[in-house]
């Protein structure tokens, strides 16, 4: 990589926007298609990755939670790295780590290499999924992050659409194995040089340490500090409760005596609904300060699941709040984005957003099983989801105390 993307601050805004668009198109296509190969193909796969090695159902499923745990927690090192060598070094390297770990997937022998493939699926998760993304388009743009971030959210929004469907084809004609092989080889051929050829906005290399001069600057403080502490309780409960809600809303509904195909237009309604939340931040984002902003967002998740706990007839009614659901969630996926900037600035961004996702990750690798765990003993899926309403009230109650002390 001969090209240098470090650089002075002061470069100018007029040189670097053409390439920071195209940096844009280009993590709009990356991130959706990592978000497809490593995330959304496997649930679509797992039935037939059953069924023709014997390997059950729920190891596979810990495999795959497995992989984003190690995702989460290499979100602070994967920050970090970003900060200091700039975003094409990391998610080039990133994707040139999933080709193999996908292949390695598709060529296990047996349970344990299938798992280790994964745990090296984690690690490259850590490099191209939404967080690095982020900060990368969170420094390129400055004040106008919000709309990349809503570009960018917007197209990986359709990665489920996209690939569920294709890994169920490629299933079909060429087996499990040759699926992910397929996958693997898309992924290589598409992410990896659109990483190491299109990432090329000038990046402001940091020092690497927690004492700059600026003061707003200083990372170890801020992780320290309340606001930043409450920040992480709330978006983590926050985070938990939302996913806990996409995964288990299809058997809440079969409970309540839905067919499969309605229940599943329920869901699919909410992923409608998450387009339009995106599309809703930008104009909030404008009338209302962080601190408001997040409580109304947490609030709206909050409420959102109360009423899908609360209410079961009649169906049209039902799908109107799994779209009110689905809006909610996805302005959350905004707020998760822009939550670090807009109270400690941009230029550490990466850093403390990395640590910030740590637990934020942990929570959405966990609320799959956590929900559906804890449905039995409370006893049955409305009360479930009465509870994950509690959790996400007392995320937004948590949120309203992360003012910072000072400004950035």
């Amino acid at each position: 990589m001969r090209h240098r993307t470090l650089t002075a601050p002061g470069a100018s805004a007029a040189a670097v926007a053409p390439r920071a668009r195209r940096a844009l198109i280009a993590l709009s296509i990356t991130v959706t298609t990592s978000y497809g190969v490593l995330f959304y193909a496997f649930p679509v796969l797992a039935p037939a990755i059953s069924a023709d090695t014997g390997w059950p159902l729920a190891h596979l499923t810990a495999a795959f939670s497995a992989s984003q745990v190690v995702a989460g927690l290499g979100g602070a090192v994967v920050g970090r790295w970003l900060e200091r060598s700039g975003p094409r070094v990391v998610m080039t390297c990133a994707a040139v780590v999933a080709v193999p770990a996908i292949a390695g997937i598709a060529w296990a022998p047996e349970l344990w290499a299938f798992f280790a493939a994964w745990l090296v699926a984690g690690v490259a998760m850590a490099g191209l999924f939404y967080p690095p993304a982020f900060a990368a388009l969170t420094r390129w743009y400055g004040p106008r992050r919000t709309r990349a971030l809503t570009v960018l959210t917007l197209a990986a929004g359709s990665a489920s659409t996209i690939f569920a469907p294709l890994a169920a084809a490629v299933e079909q004609a060429l087996g499990w194995r040759g699926a992910y092989l397929a996958l693997a080889a898309l992924l290589g051929v598409l992410v990896i040089p659109l990483h190491a050829l299109v990432l090329t906005p000038p990046w402001h290399r940091t020092t690497g340490t927690d004492r700059p001069s600026s003061g707003s600057n200083t990372v170890g403080p801020v992780i320290a500090s309340p606001a930043f502490l409450a920040l992480t309780a709330a978006l983590t409960l926050g985070a938990f409760g939302v996913y806990a809600v996409v995964v288990n809303l299809v058997p809440l509904l079969d409970t309540r005596g839905w067919d499969a195909t309605t229940a599943a237009w329920a869901l699919g309604i909410g992923g409608i609904g998450q387009v339009l939340g995106r599309l809703v931040y930008a104009p909030l984002e404008r009338r209302a300060g962080p601190q408001t902003r997040s409580v109304l967002v947490l609030t709206a998740c909050a409420a959102t699941t109360a009423l899908l706990a609360a209410v079961g007839a009649p169906v049209a009614l039902v799908m109107v709040i799994a779209l009110l659901a689905g809006m909610a969630r996805g302005i959350f996926t905004l707020l998760q984005a822009t939550a670090v900037s807009d109270r400690w600035g941009i230029e550490r961004y990466a850093t403390l957003n990395g640590v910030l996702h740590t637990p934020l990750m942990l929570a959405v690798a966990l609320a799959p099983w956590a929900g559906s765990a804890m449905a039995g003993p409370l006893g049955g899926y409305p009360a479930l989801f009465a509870v994950l309403a509690v959790v996400g009230a007392i995320a937004a109650v948590t949120v309203a105390f992360t003012r910072p002390e000072r400004a950035a």
